[in-house]
């Protein structure tokens, strides 16, 4: 895992590199504008600025085509959530599994979500 992820992403880069993470590589930045027009419009400019604060941290590459760029991940969906959890788990709960489940179970899952968490964990699929 990368250094790079030792902080948590201001959301709104965070909502970018969602939006990056759900298109195929390489990525255009029109592409990127699609994915937040509905939930997280923001200028051009706005983008611009958010793609090069995630190339500066690591998390994105940006390479240069002609007038445009393309955008390639550097750290996966997956391997992000997992540092974030384990922080969550090392800085608000104390390291402490009971209090982290506990904290999950108080956060509003239904009781549907709560099974199927014990099953996947039965099953070792987590």
């Amino acid at each position: 895992m990368m250094n790079t992820m030792k902080k948590r992403l201001p959301d709104a880069e965070l909502e970018v590199m969602q939006a990056v993470w759900a298109c195929e590589v390489p990525v255009a930045r029109a592409e990127i504008e699609e994915i937040l027009k509905d939930s997280h419009p923001m200028a051009p400019t706005t983008l611009l600025t958010l793609l090069t604060r995630l190339s500066e941290k690591g998390f994105i590459r940006i390479e240069k085509e002609g007038r445009s760029a393309r955008y390639y991940p550097l750290v996966s969906r997956q391997d992000y959530l997992a540092q974030q959890s384990r922080r969550f788990l090392d800085k608000l709960c104390g390291g402490s599994l009971p209090t982290f489940a506990a904290a999950l179970c108080d956060s509003g899952l239904t009781k549907e979500e709560i099974e199927e968490l014990r099953d996947l964990l039965e099953r070792d699929l987590l």
